[in-house]
């Protein structure tokens, strides 16, 4: 099998790089690679791209993902949202080959409390969200495509907010979070892991292409996240609580009308994955076990 990743630098990308080397060979491309086009802004280059590599699989992995920049530039989102994917499903479909791509909670409006079916109508509320939702439309217009959508994406690598908490827990006193916008913290790694096994699976039955919900298990406010980050940090990193100089009590839950951001945020992120676990059989972990999985790792190496 051969496998084109674009988007390796990012989060699920680098983790990509190591959850698809057993399925074949993987020609992983970013924006700046050299030789074969990765800029999703040449859509020219990118279906000569295609066309160069004439691989089995393509896996979408990158995306403007600025959510509030989105708003002062939707062009440029709309160019590497909806259209670049587009062409990507364009040319998969011309090779018979699988195409992989990567949404988002935020194509609903985030209202109500019952998490999100993909059978539910999107209503986005922001440029990032209404630019996503046109992927989604292009990408399902290649016959053998998997979307999957998922919700407050981290990893190891890279920045994240469980890392710029921690940051501001050993500089503060004190410390607002908004507490009424509730998702799954979803790692890279989990996302990563589930695409290798869906791309096992579907290889021969394209009856199971189509757009799947996939985040963690469990739910949790920005505010119960944080708590638990440093909660976690506390116990765990070298060198003992007084690393940490916020007190959980001083992390103090916030609305999101007190933040307010050029992009709205949806306050309802839950979706629901009961279709992914059936289809392929596959128990999605607590968020939480990701999380500390994911600090331990940046604790020792700090």
């Amino acid at each position: 099998m051969k496998i084109l990743l674009f988007g390796k630098g990012g989060q699920v990308g680098w983790e990509l790089q190591r959850s698809l080397t057993p399925l074949g060979e993987i020609i992983a491309l970013d924006f700046d690679s050299v030789g074969l086009c990765g800029n999703f802004a040449d859509l020219a280059g990118l279906a000569a791209t295609v066309r160069q590599v004439a691989p089995d699989v393509i896996v979408n992995a990158a995306a403007h993902t600025a959510v509030d920049k989105a708003e002062s530039e939707p062009e440029l989102a709309h160019i590497l949202n909806a259209l670049a994917p587009g062409v990507l499903a364009v040319e998969a479909q011309k090779l018979g080959a699988w195409l992989v791509h990567y949404s988002t909670d935020y194509v609903f409006d985030g209202s109500g409390s019952a998490p999100w079916r993909e059978t539910d109508k999107p209503s986005p509320l922001s440029v990032y969200g209404r630019t996503k939702l046109e992927g989604e439309i292009e990408v399902a217009k290649c016959e053998r495509h998997l979307i999957f959508r998922t919700s407050w994406v981290y990893a190891a690598h890279g920045s994240n907010f469980a890392k710029t908490i921690l940051r501001l827990a050993r500089e503060r006193d004190r410390l607002t979070v908004i507490d009424d916008q509730i998702g799954a913290p979803t790692g890279a790694e989990l996302l990563a892991d589930i695409t290798a096994l869906a791309l096992r699976t579907v290889r021969n039955s394209p009856d199971l292409a189509g757009l799947y919900h996939l985040t963690a298990s469990g739910e949790t406010s920005w505010h119960g996240y944080a708590r638990h980050v440093i909660e976690y940090a506390r116990m765990n990193e070298k060198g003992g609580a007084s690393n940490i100089r916020v007190a959980l009590d001083a992390v103090l839950p916030i609305p999101t009308s007190a933040y307010p951001l050029p992009a709205p945020r949806p306050l309802n992120s839950r979706l629901d994955t009961s279709r992914i676990r059936n289809i392929f059989g596959i128990v999605l972990p607590d968020w939480r076990q990701g999380v500390d999985r994911m600090l331990k790792e940046y604790l020792e190496a700090n």
